[in-house]
């Protein structure tokens, strides 16, 4: 059942504030979000409950696993959060309770709830994925993080104006970068165990001066001590501090050490007081990233991706099918240790890996796994079982990364550290045995670099036989916003590098590095790259004839809590030799098991649409540009102006028309043009207003760099493209919002001219109307259209002549045309309102939105005579007739 947020609020509602709560509360929770009453009977009867003990305990795949208990309950979801039958069954919420007080984590945010169970009611929102409205993009925006870039940030720009020199030497900036990575890692360490407690901040706090003079030189001895083994060779004052190893304190003659001043010395004090030990290395890596480049501080926090985003990129990509494996091998000890083989030789190679996130999230996961692993074989094998003394098995120096930035590749190197360092400790917890991270026996596969021009071969090896996952979220920049570097770039790997996203560089080169081997590939992108001209222009490179795609998520908002972050729309695409493993297509967070998976990530044929200059269907009527004056403004009337001009010259109402373009007909805005033809322009010259008018548009024209334009300059008024024609008209907006479920098409009469914003039709019957305004083709529009930032991009060539329209009979006709009145009557009933206001989502009448479905409905039965169930399913449907339709055209 799809509830909406308010029927999930009405649902919840009556769980609240009771007095008394029993077991049966969990299965009145999972019923209000929406689970069938038949999923609860049979969870509460124990043909799907899986928990461990089902007396006490709820359990369901992918779902839930409730546990009551009179423990404490923190201990009991700490443990629970990482048992081993959570892991294998993948389990989405953890709930713990003892009827009083209640504790639930989203394992997939790492988002957590502690409330009185009365409570339930004021936290609905909580557990909304289960009814199928996933959460908001998850902000690991925790304060520590963001405290500590503030932080760090001050200290950066003082140390940078205290030492000036550093921006202009040749590895200067580079140094400093270097230097900031160190103090990362130190304050980390004295907060985490891996130093002694406070000790790096301590040390500096008594053994230096406070007015900052020698903090410089203490610092650079002290860095010094950390890169020595013994400690006979250290000074006495700093003999207590370990060997850290691992290149971070290789000392080099550039990583110099910045002089200090007081304030940059108690801005280094400040900053170790805080709790480190709260960093997550996932998050904080992107946000001091954002210290040191110009331009990002507003913004910290904003550059990184979400965990969630990150879990769409791996999950199906290899992580659930290694759940799935430790589902099956659960009970043989053999299978177990076969599944720590394979996980301990996966490589993980992100080739635009920025502050390490994905490799860190990835890192993180793995080594879960392997604990839920360990686990397992510990009860299964009992006195029998001894683990691998030597640490994990999951070593770091099997995640490559490539970044064009240094200081994202140092700060990338140390978060994978960090991230190895808490997982120890998580080993600790669950086994006794420490794992200790220094000294670093690894140095990390982090490469610095341009992933376009680098041979990823050289960074991460691929011999054709190992496991190797290509996955990130490379820098995307639309073909406008890209320099002369980006496209050069571009053009090393493809000739149609003008027109191009700059993500698809990496689409291009992940498919070539993957070819014939066992490497998988799975890259977040914005979904430009699957919609309008780039399918066409990009993927037959990509795929050829031996790869295809594996899995895709469709178009999902991307946004954060950042200050003044911008809501992009984004897809994953995984990429991988053709096979017989099965396709995924994720969408409304529901996924679909499909045949194949196309270019514009649709269950249909491998089609690439390109620009038709006809429809292909012969029974829509011919759609083009809508009438361009380019007159530097001076053919164009506001209100007021047709309001004077008309006062004063009454008779210039034989050439004054109305000018509608998207913007104009969407928000009922109202502009005036002037249409002059040639019989008539010796009257219209004989009005003062005009002729002065047509003056500025020949001196606009003829000031022009275009040819064409100038040579309009000597006929001021004409348009320079007039597609008007003196009958009704029906007009398509050329841009129109993404949050809309249908593009607001309507007529106008024949004393509008319709801009070239628009597009534009001629004597066009009602039944086209409809068709032009259902669901079907509006699943088609968000499939095949471009983007101009997040709005739909509606172009004649690509979108509507390629639109696949069956033949119609007379009956279907008069249908149609019945249900497009309908929808007209309505917007007319509306009529104070504007086409922006009545199609908004959330505002849309009840009425208007009943008459579309109406019309929808007639529309589908058009198609396919049992309609559709879904969106996906719709344009499957249309990607297989236009295939048919493209087919016989060429037979012909």
């Amino acid at each position: 059942m799809r509830l909406n947020l308010k029927s999930v609020q009405e649902r919840v509602r009556p769980l609240g504030g009771r007095s008394h709560y029993d077991r049966e509360f969990i299965f009145e929770l999972l019923a209000a979000y929406g689970r069938s009453s038949s999923n609860i009977t049979r969870l509460r009867n124990g043909s799907l409950n899986v928990a461990d003990d089902p007396s006490t305990e709820v359990a369901q795949k992918n779902v839930i696993y409730f546990k009551e208990t009179t423990d404490d309950l923190l201990g009991v979801i700490d443990e629970l959060r990482s048992a081993p039958t959570v892991v294998r069954y993948n389990t989405r919420f953890v709930v713990v309770t003892d009827y009083e007080e209640l504790l639930a984590v989203d394992t997939k945010t790492n988002d957590s709830l502690a409330i009185p169970i009365s409570d339930i009611d004021k936290h609905f929102t909580f557990f909304l994925p289960w009814a199928g409205m996933e959460k908001a993009q998850y902000v690991a925006e925790a304060h520590a993080d963001v405290k500590a870039a503030e932080r760090m940030a001050k200290l950066f720009d003082e140390l940078l104006a205290l030492n000036p020199e550093l921006n202009t030497m040749t590895l200067g900036r580079h140094a400093l970068n270097v230097f900031f990575t160190r103090l990362l890692f130190c304050f980390f360490a004295e907060d985490t165990g891996i130093f002694k407690e406070g000790q790096f901040t301590g040390a500096v706090g008594t053994l230096t001066q406070a007015d900052g003079s020698d903090v410089s030189q203490f610092l650079t001895d002290l860095f010094t001590a950390l890169d020595t083994a013994d400690p006979a060779n250290k000074p006495t004052h700093l003999a207590g501090f370990p060997y850290v190893n691992g290149r971070l304190f290789t000392v080099e003659e550039h990583h110099t050490v910045p002089t200090f001043n007081k304030k940059a010395r108690d801005l280094l004090l400040e900053s170790g007081r805080l709790l480190w030990n709260e960093i997550n290395p996932d998050i904080f890596g992107s946000m001091f990233q954002a210290v040191v480049t110009p331009g990002q501080r507003s913004d910290l926090g904003q550059h990184y991706t979400s965990v969630p985003n990150i879990l769409k990129t791996i999950e199906p990509l290899f992580l659930d099918g290694l759940k799935e494996q430790f589902d099956v091998a659960f009970d043989s000890a053999p299978k177990l240790e076969a599944l720590l083989r394979r996980i301990a030789r996966i490589k993980v190679f992100d080739p635009a890996c920025g502050s390490g996130n994905f490799l860190v999230i990835v890192y993180k996961e793995l080594r879960k796994l392997e604990h839920a692993i360990l686990e397992r074989l510990q009860g299964l094998q009992g006195d029998k079982f001894t683990f691998n003394l030597l640490g994990s098995r999951i070593n770091v120096e099997h995640f490559y990364g490539l970044e064009i930035d240094d200081f994202a590749v140092e700060v990338a190197i140390l978060s994978l550290w960090i991230a190895k360092h808490q997982m120890n400790v998580e080993f600790r917890e669950k086994f006794g045995i420490d794992l200790p991270l220094i000294p670093l026996k690894e140095s990390g596969s982090i490469h610095q670099g341009n992933a376009i021009t680098r041979d990823w071969n050289e960074v991460c090896p691929n011999t054709g036989a190992e496991e190797i996952y290509v996955i990130g979220n490379p820098p995307y920049l639309g073909s406008r916003n890209q320099t002369s570097e980006h496209k050069r770039d571009l053009q090393s790997v493809t000739p149609r590098y003008k027109s191009l996203d700059y993500v698809s560089a990496w689409f291009i080169k992940g498919g070539e590095y993957i070819r014939g081997t066992k490497a998988e590939l799975a890259l977040v992108s914005t979904n430009s790259v699957t919609q309008g001209e780039q399918v066409g222009l990009l993927w037959p490179d990509v795929l050829e004839d031996d790869l295809e795609i594996g899995y895709a998520y469709t178009s999902f908002r991307w946004s954060n809590q950042a200050k003044n972050a911008a809501g992009v729309t984004c897809v994953v695409v995984g990429v991988r030799n053709k096979g017989e493993a099965p396709k995924f297509i994720f969408s409304d967070e529901l996924r679909h098991e499909v045949n194949r998976i196309n270019a514009y990530l649709a269950d249909g044929p491998d089609i690439w649409i390109g620009r038709r200059s006809a429809p292909l269907s012969p029974v829509l009527p011919r759609l083009g540009f809508g009438s361009m004056p380019n007159d530097g403004g001076n053919l164009l009337l506001t209100d007021d102006q047709r309001d004077t001009l008309l006062e004063r010259w009454p008779e210039a109402s034989r050439f004054v028309r109305g000018f509608s373009g998207s913007d104009e007909f969407i928000k009922g805005k109202s502009r005036w043009c002037l249409v002059i033809s040639d019989d008539d322009l010796e009257a219209a010259l004989g009005i003062d207003e005009i002729a002065v008018r047509l003056d500025k548009v020949r001196d606009h024209r003829a000031k022009s760099t275009e040819k064409s334009t100038r040579a309009l300059a000597e006929t001021p008024h004409r348009f320079y493209f007039f597609a008007h024609r003196e009958s009704d008209s029906v007009i398509v907006p050329a841009t129109t919002s993404e949050r809309r479920e249908y593009i607001p098409i309507g007529y106008l009469d024949r004393n509008t001219v319709i801009s070239n914003s628009a597009n534009a039709a001629y004597e066009v019957e009602p039944w086209t109307f409809a068709l032009l305004t259902s669901r079907t083709h509006m699943t088609w529009v968000r499939a095949v259209a471009g983007r101009m930032k997040t709005d739909y991009r509606y172009s004649g060539t690509i979108v509507y002549n390629n639109f696949p329209v069956p033949s119609l009979s007379a009956a279907a006709k008069e249908q149609l045309t019945d249900a497009a009145l309908r929808v007209l009557d309505v917007r007319e009933y509306h009529s104070e309102k504007t086409l922006a206001e009545l199609y908004d989502p959330d505002l849309m009448p009840d009425d208007l939105r009943l008459a579309h479905q109406e019309l929808d409905e007639l529309v589908d039965a058009v198609y396919r005579k049992r309609g559709f169930d879904s969106d996906e399913e719709r344009l499957s449907y249309l990607f297989g007739m236009y295939e048919q339709m493209t087919a016989e055209e060429k037979r012909k």
